[in-house]
């Protein structure tokens, strides 16, 4: 190697260093801003993380609140293997007590088992951890029920836990409901297609029709109605912006962000299928009881193109509950809970707090 060379190897060493060093110091700027604004800084505040072992795997939750006699949401995560606990607003933290639960094969859970899925991992055995979950913040805290807040595919395992364990609930909200996997995705499609259509996407169309309509054999048509979805997902952020979120994470370190991201990729190839015939398509929500001893609200945008409208209103139309609720939010899409959050927190603290209360009180007075 001539000395001219080495000189140009050794400037362009020193350039990727001094740049990966700006990357670190602008994201642990990053990190320390948010940490700052969610700080839990009240007497009777609490803001613990830890692993809990749950069906013989260890399992990571959070639990942050500003106040821990408020009532309890158990937050669940959508994806399958998005773990939301490093990006759940801290606005929810000044009247709930936030529970954030790593689901088996996302975050920091996957992490633990060593990037690895539990076999025999469903949607059954995950309403039985989050029972267990539930079990052990109730006692943790001293609360007789809890309340579920649960996005997109947590809807899924959310409904099964407020049927198996009615007592331990004061209410589920689901936002982004899933209904039915293979009814979802035709009307998915449908959706996507006219509103390219009628915008004249010229590319969209192409692709759409060169992927094919459902039912789909490959993720990769899945994942082309899926792009164009998050194109026309009004006053929101893409789906990649929230997950990239997690590099700037309080307390989340780069393996953390590296297991996240693995996490996800794991769980959406198992539970989708790599010829989508894994055990995501065969929810169908219609095909259970739909008898609930909970209330049950569901938070829905009419545009949403990952689990449409027109299903969500037709369960909440035929369930039976003590209290139920579609809260419809016009021209939103499947991330309304985060375009719209304004919306869904005053719901939160008008509607569901005061159900959580009552159900403190009422089991304080037994």
């Amino acid at each position: 190697m001539g000395k001219m060379t080495w000189l140009v190897v050794m400037s362009l060493l020193a350039l990727i260093i001094v740049a990966l060093v700006l990357i670190l110091t602008i994201r642990a700027f990053k990190q320390r801003q948010k940490a700052k604004l969610a700080a839990i800084d009240s007497s009777n505040g609490i803001d613990e993380g830890r692993f809990i072992k749950i069906g013989g795997v260890d399992q990571w939750i959070t639990i942050r609140g500003q106040d821990r006699s408020n009532p309890v949401l158990l937050i669940l995560d959508g994806g399958p293997g998005f773990a939301d606990s490093p990006s759940i607003p801290s606005s929810l933290e000044n009247k709930f007590t936030i529970v954030c639960w790593d689901q088996p094969g996302a975050g920091r859970t996957f992490g633990r088992a060593r990037r690895t899925l539990k076999p025999g991992l469903s949607v059954d055995t995950m309403a039985e951890d989050g029972i267990a979950i539930s079990t052990y913040i109730r006692s943790q805290l001293q609360q007789g029920k809890i309340g579920i807040l649960a996005y997109s595919f947590g809807t899924a395992i959310g409904i099964q836990m407020v049927k198996k364990e009615p007592t331990y609930f004061y209410t589920y909200v689901g936002a982004g409901q899933m209904v039915n996997m293979q009814r979802a995705e035709v009307l998915n499609y449908a959706h996507v297609i006219a509103k390219a259509q009628e915008e004249g996407n010229h590319r969209a169309i192409r692709e759409l029709q060169k992927s094919g309509s459902p039912p789909y054999t490959s993720q990769a048509a899945f994942r082309t109605q899926r792009k164009w979805a998050a194109n026309y997902e009004n006053d929101a952020p893409h789906p990649g912006m929230l997950a990239l979120s997690t590099l700037v994470a309080p307390r989340y370190s780069l393996m953390d962000v590296f297991n996240w991201f693995s996490g996800f990729i794991a769980s959406q190839n198992y539970f989708f299928g790599k010829k989508m015939d894994g055990p995501a398509m065969a929810i169908d929500l219609l095909a259970t009881s739909l008898d609930f001893e909970v209330p049950i609200f569901v938070f829905q945008g009419t545009e949403d193109d990952y689990t449409p409208y027109e299903l969500a209103a037709e369960y909440v139309d035929r369930i039976r509950a003590p209290e139920k609720l579609l809260v419809t939010i016009e021209g939103a899409g499947h991330l309304a809970s985060v375009s719209h959050l304004h919306v869904l927190e005053q719901f939160l603290f008008d509607h569901v707090r005061p159900l959580g209360a009552a159900r403190q009180l009422s089991a304080h007075l037994q």
